[in-house]
């Protein structure tokens, strides 16, 4: 499934958050929760600021701010939560069926973030953020793998049943008519299984770590 890196603006769509942040372009915002509540946002914001007092002023006053507390303030750190409607930003993650992975950093007027999403969602989410007008900006698009999505349902079970009797241990286990049993299956469907899985493991392994990819 790609990894994107990304960057949305949100101060020309009336981003509270984002708002804020130019309001205090000297701060570093990180995003640690959202949760959406109807049309409004419930977040959890780390803030590291010299203005503290200031901020703190800033978000009381806002009218859009439905609720605001400050959770816990030690030197030039301060840990907030608020309610504030949902942005055409956050927006574009809901109606695309993407979620971000925390924290987001955001830094004046821009969030930097990461998603997980198939090709489909990914285009659904620049879609979202393109009608909205949200200038955004694609970082990277990384393909990543993880041993579900790789491996057939089938060459899967193979592979646990595999481990857990031992056939790959240095000192073999089990053979591969013992593993045609346990999955029901002939020997020769096994040594199928066998193979295409530990292919598509391989030819994994190689695109990932080959010498190419290492730094």
């Amino acid at each position: 499934m790609p990894r994107v890196q990304f960057r949305v603006n949100g101060s020309p769509v009336r981003d509270t958050l984002a708002d804020a942040s130019t309001e205090f372009p000297d701060a570093e915002f990180r995003i640690l929760a959202s949760q959406p509540l109807d049309d409004h946002l419930f977040e959890i914001v780390e803030v590291t600021t010299s203005d503290g007092d200031k901020l703190v002023r800033h978000f009381e006053d806002a009218p859009e701010v439905r609720s605001f507390e400050v959770i816990h303030s030690h030197a030039q750190t301060i840990l907030i939560r608020f309610t504030i409607p949902i942005s055409e930003t956050y927006n574009a993650l809901l109606e695309s069926g993407n979620l971000p992975l925390y924290p987001i950093p955001l830094h004046d007027g821009w969030f930097s973030g990461e998603i997980r999403a198939s090709h489909q969602q990914l285009s659904a989410y620049v879609a979202e953020l393109s009608a909205a007008g949200v200038p955004y900006q694609i970082l990277s698009v990384t393909q990543t793998h993880d041993s579900v999505e790789l491996l057939t349902e089938r060459q899967w079970e193979f592979v646990t049943a595999a481990v857990e009797q031992g056939f790959y241990d240095t000192s073999r286990e089990c053979t591969l008519s013992e593993l045609a049993e346990t999955l029901d299956v002939n020997v020769s469907a096994v040594s199928r299984l066998r193979h295409r899985a530990e292919s598509r493991i391989i030819s994994s392994f190689v695109a990932e770590a080959g010498p190419k990819n290492r730094s």
